[in-house]
């Protein structure tokens, strides 16, 4: 009777706590709540200010923000791997309805607003207050030589002026295509830029008109004439929170803290708030906090902390070397380096695993090994940021999604150079051992895969180099890693934060790169080195 009473007492002390964990996973309020955004500067400071807001009313949140485009973000809400995320009522009508720009605000947002929660279960809160449309600039200087007050002006002089756009802008229908249907507007040439990086392009003389937003930070500069849209063609673009189906139903009190925001920003103070985050260069979290201070939702502008952020706050001190900013970050650095190898590591020893077996097994193929190798090698032409993105609907956002786009891009080289190296060992050597009366598998192993082995290791080498660059843009999906401040950088047009990822993955993949020579070198029979 002991025995047992002793045994289940230990046997309850043993799984009391899988009874705890399991418990607190039940209750709704104690998951994270994600936050994401698009990765330009006024997403990530309504991202930022969503996060600290449910901070500050004790929510537990976990950061996204930068997510590559609407696309990425939408379908990352409609999979459920995020939350909540800023979006504007224009975008929702036409990028993601597919729908005509007509309607008052009120008309757009109720339409929007029926649509997505009849569609998908997802909802629009009451919009923030402002309206962020698009504002088509030019330079002061090119406005008053060309007398450029309007869109249709600009129609009259574009075959000789250069445009620069974001990428989305260039593709959807409230975009570039749209304009050219509504005022014939055809431009000498299009480039496709980042929103960071427009206005030094534009101020540099590199384009003559880039497509601004109407609270843009930048707008304040005098020599930055903005076009008035006299046909009335951009919709609505009225800021709100966008909620999936998950959050209202597993943390309803968290959709209700972001209903606090509703009605309460101006545009005006919004450009503020930007010119703050984008031209001056202070804080995120810092600019985030004193908005809700100023908004009345938070008592003190004490920073939260956010150390559980997506983007890390640190950016650095500005006042010294590019040295000491990225010794100020090097925590922060090694964090998202070890980030970076997990994705690359992990990637490349799947590759491994599938690519050098399969090599081996279509070069027993009489036929059909060639073209099941070009098949593999049309994933090499695939966009990898359209990759990335095509992973979403399948396996979410993180770091899953961004290893298998790795692990396809891994493929190809590994898998031809594995091919070609088996298949043209050296006729003489293989001949020999046929000679001596060896069997094909003691040929393969003892013949041609030394001799294949500097050939393989070259293509293993190319597939790591690729798997260490394109992993920077693994951030477009939340999966980390060295990307992360490279992205962040471009949305707040901070140089040193961009290099503070650029130099790391740079020697990161000339490491890799050292590393695998030598491995080379040991793997490559001694007679072929000599």
């Amino acid at each position: 009777m002991w025995a047992g009473l002793v045994a289940g007492l230990f046997l309850h002390a043993l799984l009391a706590p899988l009874h705890e964990a399991k418990a607190q996973e039940s209750r709704p309020e104690s998951r994270p709540v994600v936050v994401a955004s698009k990765p330009f500067g006024e997403s990530y400071l309504l991202g930022e200010i969503f996060a600290q807001l449910l901070e500050a009313r004790g929510f537990a949140v976990e950061r996204r923000l930068g997510l590559g485009s609407t696309q990425v973000a939408f379908e990352a809400l409609r999979s459920g791997a995020v939350d909540v995320y800023p979006e504007y009522t224009g975008t929702g009508l036409l990028a993601i309805l597919g729908e005509d720009p007509a309607g008052s605000s009120s008309q757009v947002f109720r339409r929007v607003h029926g649509e997505f929660r009849d569609r998908w279960g997802i909802r629009w809160l009451p919009p923030l207050g402002f309206q962020n449309t698009y504002a088509i600039s030019v330079r002061a200087e090119t406005a008053a030589e060309l007398n450029l007050r309007t869109l249709s002006d600009l129609a009259r002089e574009a075959p000789a002026l250069v445009g620069g756009f974001s990428p989305d802008f260039l593709g959807r229908d409230d975009g570039l295509p749209g304009l050219r249907q509504a005022y014939g507007l055809e431009l000498r040439d299009t480039r496709s830029l980042l929103q960071a990086v427009k206005y030094e392009a534009l101020q540099t003389g590199r384009v003559d008109v880039i497509d601004a937003y109407s609270t843009d930070g930048f707008l304040a500069r005098a020599e930055v004439a903005v076009l008035e849209d006299d046909r009335g063609f951009f919709p609505p673009y009225e800021a709100a929170a966008l909620v999936g189906v998950g959050l209202q139903e597993e943390v309803p009190g968290a959709v209700a803290v972001l209903t606090e925001l509703s009605g309460l920003m101006q545009e005006e103070g919004m450009r503020e708030l930007n010119r703050r985050l984008e031209v001056e260069g202070e804080s995120l979290a810092q600019v985030a906090r004193s908005a809700l201070v100023d908004l009345g939702l938070v008592a003190d502008e004490t920073v939260a902390g956010s150390g559980t952020t997506g983007m890390r706050e640190l950016r650095g001190r500005r006042d010294g070397s590019l040295v000491a900013y990225l010794w100020d970050r090097r925590d922060e650095t090694l964090r998202q380096t070890l980030r970076h190898l997990l994705l690359v590591g992990l990637s490349l020893g799947a590759a491994l695993v599938l690519a050098i077996p399969g090599a081996l097994a279509l070069e027993r193929l009489h036929f059909g090994a060639e073209a099941v190798i070009r098949g593999g090698g049309v994933i090499q032409t695939l966009p990898s940021i359209a990759l990335l993105a095509f992973m979403i609907p399948l396996f979410g956002i993180g770091v899953f999604p961004a290893v298998v786009a790795l692990f396809l891009y891994s493929l190809f080289p590994i898998l031809r150079n594995t091919y070609t190296g088996v298949r043209d060992a050296d006729p003489v050597a293989v001949n020999a051992a046929e000679a001596l009366g060896m069997t094909p598998l003691q040929i393969l192993r003892q013949v041609r895969l030394p001799l294949a082995a500097p050939v393989i290791m070259a293509g293993v080498r190319t597939a790591a180099v690729i798997n260490v660059g394109t992993a920077t843009l693994a951030a477009f999906i939340g999966a980390g890693g060295l990307g992360d401040p490279i992205v962040s950088g471009l949305a707040l047009s901070d140089p040193w934060m961009i290099l503070s990822g650029a130099i790391p993955a740079a020697l990161l993949a000339v490491l890799v790169d050292g590393a695998l020579a030598g491995a080379e070198r040991r793997v490559t029979p001694r007679g072929l080195r000599e």
